[in-house]
């Protein structure tokens, strides 16, 4: 039997621990594997290497992917898919290992429809917005990543009774800015899903300074739109000094968390035993402390919900 293993969309921290696992579980199964080079764009152009075991050493520490992935709109049209499958039989591929976010697992999911070869997926995105899993690999190291940032950001923040308002990665989600903002101690979070109002945020503020907080750290996600203009608001409605930082993709790199890597072991492991087990259409995740597997055609469909009280518990403890 053989497999490949693609990863597709934004690098997360723990991609390339990943596929390590996937690599040397299946080795160890009596499975061979190829990697897929830059995504779907390597199906659709044939860039196929086979994996080894000693291919895959000494990549666990390592951030990004070694595979390396490039957008595939090609992927989307039916001569794309029709590409992508005369690679997977040249290559006589049995199955597909799909490391990467939902729109990766909409993409296999595509793939297995009209080709009829079993994919298996692995949540992998720093935004950790994909259903069916309490936990995505990379989100750990991408919430440290941020925080460690946000503490130092606090120190000159203290040290001139000033606001920052920093903008973490979160597209169209606010997992991270939750848990970077909780974590962080932030006074105020902001995120796409929970409306606010630029005057609300002056007026907590003001309430703050008047509880004798001097200084409050504001975490916004990207995808509230400009939050350069949440600083310009700030400063021209109240007395404030108030600073801008974008933290940028800094996030998505670097070296993955202890957690990170582990969860990317244990679901690497568990997609090939999915595969052994003869499933198809399945992305591997984590329900509490549990390792289970989910219906990709859920994943892709179900929108992932935020953590409402997480966030509420934020702004409790921010007093």
């Amino acid at each position: 039997m053989k497999i490949g293993v693609v990863t597709s969309g934004g690098d997360a921290p723990g991609m390339n621990a990943a596929i390590r696992a996937v690599v040397r579980y299946a080795i160890s199964s009596g499975v061979d594997v190829v990697g897929v080079e830059r995504g779907y764009n390597g199906l659709t152009t044939n860039q196929i290497r086979p994996l080894s075991l000693r291919s895959v050493g000494g990549i666990i520490h390592l951030g990004g992917t070694v595979l390396k992935s490039v957008r595939c709109p090609e992927l989307r049209t039916p001569e794309g898919l029709e590409k992508a499958g005369t690679t997977l039989r040249k290559n006589e591929l049995d199955g597909l290992i799909v490391i990467g976010g939902d729109g990766s697992f909409r993409g296999g999911l595509a793939l297995q429809t009209a080709i009829g070869i079993p994919v298996i997926g692995i949540p992998a995105t720093i935004d950790n917005d994909v259903a069916g899993t309490d936990e995505t690999i990379g989100f750990d190291t991408a919430v440290n990543t941020a925080l460690q940032a946000i503490d130092k950001i606090r120190d000159t923040a203290q040290s001139h009774d000033r606001v920052f308002v920093v903008e973490v990665m979160g597209r169209e989600r606010g997992f991270l800015a939750v848990a970077v903002g909780l974590t962080a101690g932030a006074g105020i979070i902001l995120i796409p899903e929970i409306e606010f109002t630029l005057d609300s945020v002056c007026r907590k503020l003001t309430l703050y300074d008047e509880w004798g907080k001097t200084t409050t750290i504001i975490v916004a996600a990207e995808g509230i739109g400009d939050t350069y203009r949440v600083v310009e608001h700030i400063r021209t409605r109240t007395r404030f000094e108030v600073r801008h930082t974008i933290l940028g993709h800094v996030q998505r790199g670097g070296s993955p968390t202890a957690r990170s890597r582990l969860i990317a072991s244990l679901f690497g492991t568990r997609a090939i035993e999915l595969f052994l087990d003869g499933a198809q259409s399945k992305m591997v995740g984590l329900k509490g402390n549990t390792i289970i597997s989910e219906d990709l055609e859920y994943v892709c469909r179900v929108r992932k919900r935020i953590d409402r009280k997480m966030y509420k518990l934020a702004g409790e403890l921010a007093v």
